[in-house]
């Protein structure tokens, strides 16, 4: 498959997204503007990144597939389950002492990830309609189980997968479409309009964008079914609005970006754990959560560059072609 920058950008995007999200979350209980921020992010940008990854899925049956996204995801998991554990005991952070299966913070994506690529044997055996109907009423049903979490990342394995599957079954054409005038225009408003409903309506408990706590522990049991209905629903509107706004066009070293997101997101927690057991921040104004959204995209932009992905590549591609190649340009250089 040729690649799109559409796609690209939309990583890029959806990245920069994850890193400020996390940056802002402490301040939430401070500010009704950041919270309410902070909200309508989570309630597209890992939907929306999990479509893509599903998209992205196409080859899911070839052979030896499992094999090889075991070394790509799990190996990568288990090393920096370790790796952010012991930074955690570094910097004094409370509860740094977490079992292999119980994924420290962010690192449930690539637990996820590996599962959701399991659970497509099955489920591309369906018709999209019925597999993804199936997938649908499991991520609801699921949250009535009382002691579902974050071990193992079963909850939020089971609640995105409906988006990985969608992903899985959109062609590029299909994912296109949101580009028509006409879902650009209906775009705005429900962008707007989940936003104002945010800021307006009582304390949404986040619990239910992040995927990770069942029904009891979100206090709504009789009506937590109905509740997840309505967050799929808002998470598809604003995951097509969204991508509405993504442009097409190659902008470079931006878009190439979107090539190196696993990089970011794996490293980006050691930046935003250390600022937050240091309180080197606050937001007091608009002004402080623009240099916030400023420093989230220098943070990418360092953790994308070749620098970093040259030190980092062997514990996050379990491979060293980047270095391979430099001590190659190296080693020609020098008999010239």
């Amino acid at each position: 498959m040729e690649r799109n920058a559409f796609f690209d950008n939309a990583k890029v995007l959806l990245i920069f997204l994850v890193v400020f999200g996390h940056m802002i979350q402490p301040f939430t209980s401070e500010s009704h503007i950041v919270n309410t921020l902070y909200l309508w992010i989570y309630t597209f940008h890992m939907p929306a990144f999990i479509l893509l990854s599903g998209f992205f899925a196409k080859g899911a049956s070839d052979k030896g597939y499992i094999a090889k996204l075991a070394k790509k995801l799990l190996v990568p998991y288990l090393i920096f389950q370790i790796l952010y554990t012991l930074f955690y005991f570094w910097i004094g952070k409370e509860g740094w002492n977490t079992g292999i299966f119980y994924p420290q913070w962010s690192l449930w994506f690539l637990f996820s990830l590996f599962s959701w690529h399991i659970l497509l044997i099955g489920f591309k055996k369906l018709a999209p309609q019925y597999g993804i109907s199936l997938a649908v009423l499991i991520g609801l049903l699921v949250g009535y189980i009382g002691d579902i979490g974050h071990t193992f990342s079963l909850s939020r394995t089971l609640v995105f997968f409906p988006f990985f599957l969608i992903g899985y079954w959109l062609t590029q054409k299909q994912i296109l479409m949101v580009k028509r005038p006409a879902v650009k225009l209906v775009s705005i408003f429900i962008l707007i309009g989940v936003g104002i409903s945010l800021a307006i309506a009582p304390d949404l408990n986040s619990g239910w964008l992040l995927a990770s706590k069942s029904y009891v522990d979100l206090g709504l049991v009789e009506l937590g079914g109905l509740a997840r209905l309505l967050v799929y629903l808002t998470a598809a509107l604003m995951t097509v609005s969204i991508l509405a706004w993504v442009p097409q066009q190659n902008f470079g070293w931006v878009t190439d970006i979107g090539r190196k997101t696993l990089y970011v997101y794996l490293l980006h927690g050691f930046f935003i754990q250390w600022f937050r057991e240091k309180n080197l921040f606050d937001v007091s104004n608009v002004l402080d959560i623009t240099g916030l959204a400023v420093l989230s995209a220098l943070i990418v932009i360092l953790l994308s560059s070749n620098p970093i992905r040259l030190i980092s590549q062997p514990i996050i591609e379990c491979k060293a072609s980047l270095l391979k190649k430099r001590w190659q340009e190296n080693h020609s250089q020098h008999q010239l």
